[in-house]
């Protein structure tokens, strides 16, 4: 819980093909309840936790899908049933169980494993005929099924259920050798361009289907590319937002509100701060944008805000230059001169080298009557509300009242995967282990089998 709390989730920079499973099923509403954020870290776990399995790191995996269980159970289980993510993490977690070859877990294995075939069978419908449809066609979840029949074919082996062993096991054969991907048809798309590991992924999900795979790679391509333009646009939105500030709510200003002042003839840095102070109220906003005391009040506080952010990025600039070596007395007079950095460094390297390094000369506070506020923000001279900064200070820390501190490192080590990944990450298995102890486990009943026959004929 501690992991959890102290993470974030990030839900603006989650790319859309990984919501896209749940999102028709959760309203704006309910992404900012409990629920809603639970679900989101659940995800961020569970991909998390497949790069640590890629990585062969299996009992970190496992800690980290435990981790993801538990966000996963906060979540309504009216909508959870309705998606497969909770299953494959069922999966990952009982591959994790034999990949370290535990003997230990082999109750609680068969039990998550009977709870994900149920899980399964609930989402992709009977015999995966719900995501065929979904999927035109294509068998995307092929290499899942392979590796859960294999998985309870283990299960049987080692409670003593051998027949059933056997019957897992050989459809899982079946499933591994039906995945396949012939050295022609892989030429074939690597001729054309294709990565080998992209070539491999949809052939063996279009079911060997030379053109079923390139028409699957061309829409990959496309939906990667709209992808990109979306995160893009998002990412330019989330950095607008920043630059307006926080309500006293902590709630970003509404751009969509935003536009509409912005249409009827008012300035968009105007109307940002407006919908900013009255909690993006549009009647509120514009109220105070047609009054000429408050419309002015506004203005000097964006005015004070601007200068402190200069003051700012010059303090910023100075200290730069002086841990290059320069005198602060020059470097001083050569920010306040030139403006910025690299004018002031131009002029810098082109002066002879002085020696006045216990110099100190600060820049003059001309902000006016800007203080920050104990919250989270600067209060103007209008005492109107505080402009609060995107992280709680304009451009600083945030304050000690303010949100819980952020662990950045962390969230971004658990976004990075989801960003990588893409709505066919759950199925996308190599199955080369899975093939490697498909065959194991049959030589195993095999000569199982011929003991028997051994002890019988004697």
């Amino acid at each position: 819980m501690i992991y959890q709390q102290k993470c974030i989730c990030r839900l603006l920079f989650i790319p859309l093909l990984w919501v896209l499973r749940i999102c028709h099923l959760l309203t704006l509403k309910q992404f900012n309840t409990q629920f809603g954020r639970a679900i989101m870290m659940g995800l961020m776990l569970h991909a998390n936790a497949k790069q640590l399995i890629r990585m062969q790191n299996y009992k970190d995996a496992l800690e980290v899908l435990t981790m993801g269980e538990e966000a996963f159970s906060l979540c309504n289980p009216k909508v959870i049933e309705m998606i497969d993510n909770v299953p494959i993490l069922q999966i990952d977690m009982v591959w994790c169980y034999f990949m370290l070859r535990d003997i230990s877990w082999l109750s609680v294995a068969g039990l998550r494993l009977a709870k994900a075939r149920e899980g399964i069978e609930r989402a992709h419908g009977k015999e995966s005929s719900r995501v065929r449809i979904l999927q035109g066609g294509r068998h995307v979840e092929l290499a899942l099924h392979l590796r859960l029949e294999l998985l309870e074919g283990v299960i049987a082996y080692h409670s003593g259920k051998l027949e059933k062993s056997r019957e897992a096991l050989t459809s899982a054969q079946a499933k591994y050798l039906q995945l396949q991907v012939s050295d022609e048809a892989l030429s074939l798309l690597m001729g054309m361009g294709y990565k080998e590991r992209d070539a491999k992924r949809a052939l063996r999900m279009n079911n060997q289907d030379v053109q079923s795979a390139v028409d699957f790679l061309v829409e990959e391509k496309a939906k990667k590319a709209l992808k990109r333009e979306e995160d893009i646009r998002r990412q330019n939105e989330i950095m607008e937002q920043k630059r307006y500030g926080k309500t006293p709510l902590r709630k970003a200003v509404d751009l969509k509100r935003l536009n509409e002042l912005v249409s009827i003839g008012f300035e968009k840095e105007l109307a940002a701060e407006a919908l900013r102070r009255n909690e993006n109220d549009t009647q509120k906003a514009l109220d105070d944008l047609t009054n000429p005391e408050t419309n002015s009040s506004i203005q000097i506080d964006i005015e004070s805000r601007k200068r402190k952010r200069l003051r700012q990025a010059a303090d910023a600039a100075i200290e730069e230059l002086i841990s290059m070596g320069f005198p602060r007395a020059t470097v001083v007079a050569a920010v306040r001169t030139f403006g910025t950095k690299e004018q002031a460094l131009t002029h810098l390297l082109g002066q002879p080298n002085e020696t006045d390094a216990n110099s100190s000369v600060s820049i003059p506070n001309d902000i006016g009557t800007e203080n920050l506020s104990a919250e989270d923000g600067i209060e103007g001279p209008s005492g109107s509300g505080a402009l609060s900064s995107p992280e709680g200070g304009d451009g600083g820390p945030l304050s000690h009242g303010g949100a819980e501190e952020r662990d950045a490192e962390m969230e971004s080590e658990l976004t990075g995967e989801l960003q990588r990944g893409d709505a066919f990450s759950d199925y996308d298995i190599e199955v080369i282990k899975e093939g490697e102890a498909i065959n194991e486990y049959l030589a195993l009943l095999s000569t199982g089998e011929n003991d028997e026959k051994v002890s019988s004929a004697q």
